[in-house]
């Protein structure tokens, strides 16, 4: 352990030091990662905490005034010495809950956002339990959109399409995960946006990039995949109004397009999607933190 992590940790009497206990380091590790500038040092802590010592949240919460096992200590400050660094919580224990899905993440793909479980939401209302044919997931990433479909909508056939050989292998390992590998239901393609889908589809469904990329945050710009973060253009809307252009050519009559969009996106999408579908129906929706959020086209 670093001296400054000692210097947290220590007890208040050198001379007697008390036991370490659970909660110290909870604290501890906590005031470290706030002084380092994390938005959720007491999040970080107890995700760090819990990895180490093979619980959960809930379990971590009971286990405050037990001593600290010793042997873990070094693990603890490794795994914490990388979150000082700036690398994502996720990226560090190398999964990430989604939409009620455990999915394996790490830099070759984007770490799923609570954005897109929105996203998620919005297309399963749109599809009754027992809704079949095939839906596509553009720019699938982890596999979290195509497969949080599939589990939810156990008729579905659901296409994960992406730009990206490596983000392909962490959805397939994803798939495996959860069951989805042995089936047909799940099949992931190579190539730009709808391009590689061998039919047409009753849902397109998208988490494309829609950020200008030197506007990102440098933490997540320095860590996540630049594929999955430049959207392209001047304002970060490039591959989502070229997804919209194709998707007349992707759909079955009656079909749907729901898009992740930027919170000032919808100006510069609308158009875009008027001139594709020019008698749909196209709504935006809101997020949970009131911005524009999610672009639906109903043919």
């Amino acid at each position: 352990m670093s001296p400054d992590f000692q210097t947290v940790w220590a007890a208040p009497d050198s001379h007697a030091p008390a036991p370490l206990l659970i909660r110290d380091l909870l604290m501890g590790a906590a005031t470290a990662l706030g002084a380092a500038g994390s938005p959720t040092p007491r999040l970080d802590a107890d995700v760090l905490l819990a990895n180490v010592l093979a619980l959960n949240r809930a379990q971590l919460y009971t286990r405050l005034r037990d001593p600290w096992p010793a042997a873990a200590l070094d693990a603890f400050s490794a795994l914490l010495r990388r979150r000082l660094a700036g690398e994502p919580v996720a990226y560090i224990i190398g999964h990430k809950d989604f939409y009620g899905l455990d999915l394996l993440v790490d830099a070759r793909v984007l770490i799923p956002r609570p954005e897109t479980e929105e996203l998620v939401g919005t297309a399963l209302a749109a599809m009754p339990v027992d809704t079949c044919g095939p839906v596509a997931d553009i720019g699938t990433g982890s596999g979290a959109i195509a497969l949080a479909l599939a589990v939810h909508r156990p008729q579905l056939r659901v296409y994960g399409c992406d730009l990206a050989p490596a983000a392909l292998a962490v959805a397939r390992l994803n798939a495996a995960r959860h069951g989805l590998d042995a089936t047909d239901r799940v099949q992931w393609l190579l190539g730009d946006l709808g391009a590689p889908l061998p039919e047409r589809v009753i849902g397109l469904v998208a988490n494309l990039p829609y950020t200008v990329l030197a506007e990102v945050e440098p933490d997540v710009r320095a860590w996540e995949p630049i594929l999955a973060l430049d959207g392209g253009g001047e304002r970060g809307s490039a591959a989502i109004a070229r997804l919209l252009a194709q998707a007349p050519d992707l759909l079955l009559p009656g079909g749907f397009v729901a898009l992740e969009i930027g919170w000032d996106q919808a100006p510069l999408l609308l158009p875009h999607a008027a001139a594709a579908f020019p008698h749909a129906d196209l709504r935006v929706q809101r997020d949970l933190a009131d911005r524009d959020r999610i672009l639906w086209v109903q043919t």
